[in-house]
């Protein structure tokens, strides 16, 4: 690893703490200027891949547009805190991991490749859907304050929904991946591979 590639590496990771230290409830001049910083950070961040080459550079440009889109997503859930600003900062995380992983996967090839392509998109739809769930079960918490059984039924049928679709969600992202490791086989042993992950899977 070249010293311009580390010097890359920990120039964006300063990207994802900038929001951070800012208070609640900054001014509006503050969030301003917050703002202005991440700008300035992603800006020298691209700078420092502009002397990397070919994927390590894709990759390192990939880091720095993640932290940049996580810094601003920060930034927002502190000038505004709320359950869809903290929703917002995991799927801006599970975005900036994803693009990461994915041009990653560009240095394999052949089926490698695809199946590296199929684990990163898995990894984007469980760590997604978590989000969501956390999401719809925090507003339906917040909905059962009030002092009735039935209240608290319905948010705990909801959280239960909620968990019931993220699982399903990742089952096939995680089906898609095994059926992708079948396709480096041939023949029977496919058609085996197939149709254990459809077993496994409920397919």
């Amino acid at each position: 690893m070249n010293k311009s590639y580390i010097i890359a590496i920990l120039t964006v990771t300063s990207l994802a703490f900038s929001a951070g230290v800012m208070a609640q409830n900054m001014s509006k001049s503050e969030y301003k200027a917050a703002e202005k910083g991440i700008k300035v950070e992603y800006k020298s961040a691209k700078t420092n891949c502009g002397s990397l080459a070919a994927n390590t550079k894709d990759i390192c440009m990939a880091e720095a547009k993640g932290k940049e889109k996580v810094a601003k997503a920060e930034l927002k859930a502190r000038h505004k805190p709320s359950k869809k600003a903290d929703y917002n900062v995991s799927v801006a995380k599970a975005e900036a991991d994803y693009a990461v992983a994915k041009e990653k996967c560009d240095d394999k090839a052949g089926n490698v490749k695809d199946v590296c392509v199929k684990e990163a998109k898995a990894a984007l739809v469980s760590a997604k859907s978590d989000a969501k769930a956390q999401l719809k079960t925090s507003k339906a918490n917040a909905t059962a304050h009030e002092d009735s059984s039935e209240a608290r039924m319905k948010a705990r049928e909801k959280g239960s929904e909620a968990r019931r679709d993220a699982a399903a969600d990742k089952r096939d992202a995680d089906y898609a991946v095994a059926k992708e490791k079948c396709n480096a086989l041939a023949g029977t042993a496919k058609e085996l591979c197939v149709d254990e992950a459809k077993k496994q899977y409920g397919k």
